[in-house]
């Protein structure tokens, strides 16, 4: 399940499993395969275990940050893995801190065990109850608490979080794909938002946070982050990115000889865009499967070396053509502006960059690596400017209305980092106070 979530993260990867009543961690620097010789050559009797890959948003990278993070604390043995980001972090860790909490790291995942540990409740129930009630943003969890195993999606739902059963065993992954894994004769459903699901010895039991005002999805799971042969959301991330394709090309009236995808997280929006618009579609980029996801990597100079090592132009159909790019997102420019040269290097004598979501304005507080506002090329440059930076001959994006149309409930996702409509406030400050609305 964890090699089919690597796409997730690729900074570190951990295990947290239940042996002899107790449990046992083996966290590391890297990527699953680096770790799975040493997990799958052992032999264990064990009830239960966590895994998790991580990409960090808040507290950085580097083996402290590595997670599962597991404690023995006053609520017994307690592992916790974390999707997403607290956004009122920064407040409650001063506080805690205030109160004499030591932090072993960086990481806002570590203040969940704080509040857990310090709960004054009674019972695994009312302790979460209580523990999760401060937290304000995003929060997929999946915790081992002694022999039970807790699944969490904040109230919100930015985060997707799915639960399986085969053979009386559960499952919980951050997408199906996870699930597909474990071959077939898989009963599988989406944990709802606010759900959280506790499975133990007497089987599977689930409870209700208090809702939060509204439902705030993370649209760009679809446009980008999730895996195409997942389902998030009740969507088929596959079908939506082609559709988000469809509907860049609805409006544009550019002649072009090729659409080319960005490998691979533009194939299918460029699939989507030349049934469209009726332009051939062709692999003029060849990708390295080997060198990663440029996107999740922690600096701008990783990025740029992971672009060079693992996109390589095709001579033979880019040159002397007009080429449709498309890729999903523009975060900096610089990763497009690379891509740009590298084609026309190759011979193409125009490249047209179509972009299949919308400008990106305001960083995510929730989960995603979109950085400060200072950092979009959006937020400095118009579409014509940012195609001479680029070097592209034009640019566009998918606009926010286009977007909406193509998904099933628009109204269930957030488009923060769009328009700038924060569904929960981004605290900003250690102990500055701000509360959702």
């Amino acid at each position: 399940m964890l090699f089919a979530l690597q796409h997730r993260g690729q900074e570190s990867a951990g295990i947290v499993w239940t042996e002899g009543g107790a449990h046992k961690v083996d966290r590391r620097l890297g990527m699953v395969s680096g770790a799975a010789d040493a997990w799958l050559s052992g032999t264990a009797a064990s009830t239960g275990g966590i895994g998790h890959v991580r990409y960090s948003t808040a507290g950085g990278g580097g083996i402290r940050n590595a997670q599962p993070l597991a404690v023995e604390c006053s609520k017994g043995s307690v592992a916790l893995a974390h999707n997403g980001n607290i956004s009122n972090s920064a407040a409650l860790r001063a506080a805690l801190t205030r109160e004499g909490a030591i932090f072993q790291s960086s990481s806002d995942s570590e203040l969940i065990l704080h509040l857990i540990s310090r709960s004054r409740a009674r019972g695994i129930e009312a302790i979460l109850r209580d523990a999760l009630a401060p937290l304000e943003g995003a929060y997929s969890l999946c915790m081992l608490w002694g022999d039970t195993l807790a699944a969490v999606r904040d109230p919100w739902g930015f985060r997707p979080l799915h639960i399986a059963e085969k053979d009386g065993v559960r499952y919980v992954a951050s997408e199906t794909c996870a699930l597909h894994a474990l071959g077939p004769s898989i009963s599988q459903r989406e944990i709802l938002p606010g759900e959280v699901v506790l499975v133990d010895e007497d089987g599977e039991r689930s409870f209700f946070l208090p809702p939060a005002p509204r439902r705030a999805r993370c649209v760009f799971e679809l446009i980008y982050f999730a895996r195409p042969d997942s389902r998030v959301f009740g969507e088929s991330v596959h079908a939506a990115r082609e559709r988000f394709g469809e509907a860049l090309a609805e409006r544009d009236d550019v002649e072009a000889d090729l659409v080319v995808p960005v490998p691979d997280s533009g194939n299918l929006a460029a699939l989507g865009y030349a049934r469209r618009a009726g332009i051939p579609f062709e692999f003029g980029i060849t990708r390295n499967h080997y060198a990663g996801r440029s996107f999740i990597l922690p600096t701008r100079a990783e990025r740029e070396f992971a672009v060079r090592m693992k996109l390589h132009p095709v001579p033979e159909i880019v040159g002397g053509r007009r080429v449709v790019l498309v890729d999903d997102s523009l975060v900096r420019g610089t990763t497009s502006r690379l891509i740009v040269g590298l084609l026309k290097e190759a011979g193409a004598r125009e490249v047209h960059l179509r972009l299949s979501a919308p400008e990106l304005t305001g960083p995510c507080g929730y989960g995603i690596d979109i950085p400060d506002r200072s950092e979009l090329i959006s937020n400095r440059m118009n579409p014509g400017q940012i195609a001479r930076h680029v070097g592209a001959d034009t640019v566009r994006f998918l606009t926010t209305d286009l977007l909406k149309s193509r998904l099933a409930e628009p109204s269930e996702y957030c488009y923060a980092c769009f328009d700038g409509d924060y569904p929960c406030p981004i605290r900003n400050g250690e102990g500055k106070d701000a509360t959702c609305p």
